[in-house]
């Protein structure tokens, strides 16, 4: 039977649609972009998200060549970004406008939020700074007071157009709920949320496991799209963790870097990885293993805003200048989460690199970022990292990839298809057409190109990562020093 399952990614920069049918293969896909800018990186519309929704769901049902794939989805699932929430009253309508994950402005109410949890004990995350969702619901609380009595519901970014495709609306999953205070041990919402932080037990919605049916597509919806009435509406997940999913990263031991906007690092492991300073973080596996991890604000988010349509030339030209001798911390917003809290941060450069120079040290200083990353988590596994599947769109540019495999010293495995809409697509099969998310993962994804380390790169860009590391501890960023 052909089966062909959609996932929806409303990223930092836009929304993006894929169908895959159930080998894996991208049967039609769309997108439209929002643009960032700086107000964009605090707030933005979800009605304005929603309408990109509508668009590109017209757009795929529109096209004469999807009518039989259109009449054959099984199932929609949604990812979007972790951390970020909007306040809905009684009709679903947002109070605000959606509170991005990247938004500092939460910053004292982080601290706040730790301080709350480490005196109650909490094991496993108290890492509330101004990226977790928690933080930003303490924020609108006190910096709207008048709005307080008019919240009916939290909702994460996946939620909210999880519940307009469903009608089903105050479920979320282990993933987008984990940053809002959810305890993914004892699964459940803890008490000193509702005696410490006075968030109303009603506010917060149930939480389910990622890919979890929870109803059917919204009948108007389906006929004002012209999609089929019987589509599964699945519950979602984060976009780090979809991004896991498509890079095959799914199963026990496996690593994954997913560069996108940010850098987000995620395994799977059998144990629950505990960091006091909130840097890793472990989320829950659907399959109640542990999927450890962090995010950084450094990822690739400097590349089309400041290097526009000339990437393909520049990546040609930084073929040939590597290993540099220039180091460059691209980080465009002041602060760091993760390999190293340091919220104080700024990004650097060189004076005078060219425009050639400049973006290769610019992928050189996130792949050195990636490394001292996973001797962060060697740290903690005590177990060695065979390798690392990778997925994003910083993982489609060739020399980049090479760079990060001779500054790891590690192979690194990408998948044909690795967007985040695709892990949504193949959460969505999960437990509609296949019997897990790990069968998904091993019939939908392939392995499109494999990278390895040469001896003579590999070494020269371990003398320069040590120089990196040593740079960034001058400056304040790395206070301890890790013995991998």
């Amino acid at each position: 039977m052909e089966a062909y399952f959609l996932g929806i990614d409303i990223g930092t920069q836009g929304a993006r649609m894929v169908i895959l049918d159930s080998n894996g293969e991208v049967a039609a896909s769309t997108e439209k972009n929002f643009g960032l800018d700086d107000q964009s990186r605090e707030e933005q519309s979800p009605v304005m998200w929603w309408k990109a929704c509508e668009e590109c769901l017209l757009k795929l049902s529109a096209a004469k060549s999807n009518q039989k794939i259109i009449s054959k989805i099984i199932a929609i699932a949604v990812t979007s970004t972790s951390g970020t929430v909007i306040p809905l009253d009684q009709f679903h309508n947002p109070l605000h406008n959606a509170i991005m994950y990247s938004d500092k402005r939460s910053t004292p109410q982080g601290e706040k939020c730790i301080s709350i949890a480490t005196k109650n004990n909490v094991q496993g995350f108290t890492g509330f700074n101004s990226s977790s969702g928690l933080a930003k619901m303490i924020w609108f609380q006190e910096t709207y007071p008048e709005k307080v009595n008019q919240i009916a519901k939290w909702v994460h970014a996946a939620d909210y157009i999880t519940g307009l495709l469903s009608g089903v609306w105050g479920v979320t999953d282990y993933t987008n709920a984990f940053k809002s205070g959810y305890d993914v041990n004892k699964l459940e919402w803890p008490a000193y949320l509702t005696t410490d932080l006075l968030i109303k037990k009603n506010w917060l919605p149930n939480v389910l496991p990622s890919g979890s049916v929870i109803g059917t597509i919204e009948p108007q919806l389906a006929k004002k799209i012209s999609l089929p009435k019987n589509i599964k509406i699945i519950n979602g997940i984060t976009d780090g963790c979809a991004s896991q999913i498509a890079s095959g990263a799914i199963r026990l031991g496996d690593w994954n870097t997913t560069i996108g906007t940010t850098m987000v690092i995620k395994g799977v492991t059998t144990k629950q990885l505990l960091d006091d300073e909130g840097r890793i973080y472990s989320h829950r596996h659907p399959a109640g293993y542990w999927m450890p991890g962090g995010a950084s604000n450094t990822g690739a988010d400097w590349v089309t805003n400041e290097f526009g349509n000339n990437i393909e030339y520049l990546s040609e030209a930084a073929a040939k200048l590597i290993p540099s001798n220039n180091f460059s911390y691209p980080l465009r917003q002041k602060g760091e989460r993760f390999p190293m809290l340091a919220p104080h941060a700024v990004g650097f450069e060189p004076a005078g690199l060219s425009m050639e120079e400049k973006f290769t040290a610019n992928m050189e200083g996130v792949a050195y970022l990636e490394r001292y990353a996973f001797e962060l988590i060697k740290q903690f596994t005590q177990e060695d990292i065979n390798a690392v599947y990778t997925a994003g769109g910083g993982s489609n540019n060739e020399t980049w990839l090479k760079i990060r495999s001779n500054v790891l010293n590690l192979p690194i495995f990408k998948m044909k298809h690795i967007s985040g809409a695709v892990g949504a697509a193949i959460l969505a099969a999960s437990n509609t057409y296949f019997k897990s998310l790990i069968e998904a993962v091993a019939q939908m994804t392939c392995i499109e190109k494999e990278v390895y380390p040469e001896a003579i790169l590999s070494n020269n860009y371990n003398n320069n990562y040590h120089k990196f590391i040593a740079l960034l501890t001058s400056k304040g960023y790395i206070k301890n020093k890790i013995h991998a």
